[in-house]
């Protein structure tokens, strides 16, 4: 693939050294885009992305688990296996494995998730009972809301109004819609994933210059290299966390321990947020578990430490300096992709931060957008300690 993807570029060189070069284009013809159009630019492109989201979605969702899965199509084409077949195993693979961690782990979620309002109500009483000043501002939050109020309208019982309730119907849109999503993802990801490089050899096709075509490989190839390399050292990272904290769970005592730490595994992809919401789940997890607060704490302290030692000790070991990004820009695209597309964006968020900065970095013209991606200054040379 990289040979002919050479001689395209030979061929390139050789078409544009035979030609007459190009008439420089007059200072008259030439147009500047101004800050207003560029704001529309923008605002529409982001309108597009929100309204077109069933469409875009997908694709977008097909190519990041391509970029991730193509070094594993290359190496199976190396043992002079087909693109369509590798694709296909694959791509079998990966939807038999997690159709089977559903499965197993699935049955356990949906009878936790059908008894959540009980839960709920126990958290509350174990609240109450280990925290009794919670229970007297509840009583007088209850009082101050009955002041003015007679003993007969305090004694009344309320009326129950019973409305038809559109949750089922909006249930079976939205699973329909789920499915259908998952159905094009998987469909284009095998379609990317077996047709091999040739995307690129397109793209290469079109660009008009021969170095216009070495900075579009150069940057395709980074893309992937930096997507596929992020998440796949993640993955491994939240796999082995969630590991981890399922069996300190286990040696607790607390129920599904399979099962949290599965899901810990996945909150862990989301910066910021996912851990947060992974020790607000595990310490309502300890309170229904555990009679006393500091036991009930145990949860989700055994899960903050393993992550601190993952965030600031493993993370940075195994992906080095290659995706030092700025937090700030970081937060700020989370919360972006999250409003624009909710939890896949979450996901997408940080894959579609380091596209970005890839091709900052190789277009001269957006320097500065890389300046402000990167968490760490340039060096310049030519700058004078004071």
């Amino acid at each position: 693939m990289d040979a002919a993807l050479t001689t395209q570029l030979v061929a390139a060189n050789g078409d544009s050294a035979a030609g007459t070069a190009p008439a420089p284009a007059s200072p008259s013809t030439a147009t500047k885009t101004t800050p207003v159009q560029i704001v529309l630019i923008v605002l529409g492109t982001i309108a597009f992305l929100y309204f077109a989201r069933p469409v875009i979605l997908p694709v977008f969702l097909a190519c990041v688990a391509g970029m991730t899965l193509k070094p594993l199509i290359r190496w199976l084409s190396c043992c002079h296996i087909p693109p369509a077949l590798s694709a296909a195993v694959v791509l079998c693979l990966l939807v038999s494995g997690v159709a089977i961690g559903c499965f197993q782990l699935g049955r356990p979620a949906l009878i936790w998730i059908n008894e959540a309002p009980q839960h709920m109500t126990e958290v509350r009483q174990r609240v109450q009972k280990i925290f009794p000043r919670i229970a007297r501002f509840s009583q007088a939050a209850t009082a101050v809301n009955n002041l003015g109020a007679t003993k007969e309208e305090q004694k009344k019982t309320p009326m129950v109004e019973l409305k038809a309730s559109r949750v089922p119907s909006t249930f079976i849109n939205w699973t329909g819609t789920f499915l259908a999503g998952i159905g094009e993802t998987l469909v284009l990801l095998y379609l990317l994933l077996a047709s091999g490089d040739l995307f690129l050899q397109k793209l290469v096709h079109v660009m008009p210059t021969l170095r216009d075509k070495k900075r579009a490989v150069e940057i395709s190839r980074e893309i992937q290299q930096n997507i596929s390399n992020y998440l796949f050292s993640v993955s491994l990272i939240n796999i082995g966390l969630g590991l981890v904290v399922s069996g300190g769970l286990y040696f607790m005592g607390v129920p599904n321990a399979a099962m949290w730490g599965l899901v810990v595994a996945v909150l862990n992809f989301v910066p910021y947020f996912g851990p947060v919401a992974g020790v607000f789940v595990l310490g309502m997890v300890g309170l229904l578990t555990f009679d006393t607060l500091w036991q009930g704490l145990l949860p989700p302290a055994w899960y903050l430490l393993l992550h601190l030692l993952e965030a600031n000790l493993i993370t940075p070991v195994l992906l080095g300096r290659r995706f030092t990004l700025n937090p700030v820009v970081i937060f700020v695209s989370l919360i972006f992709w999250t409003w624009l597309w909710g939890v896949p964006g979450a996901l997408l968020s940080v894959p579609i931060l380091v596209s970005i900065k890839v091709i900052c970095d190789r277009v001269p013209t957006m320097s500065s957008v890389s300046e402000l991606l990167s968490r760490e200054p340039k060096k310049n040379p030519s700058a004078k300690m004071i």
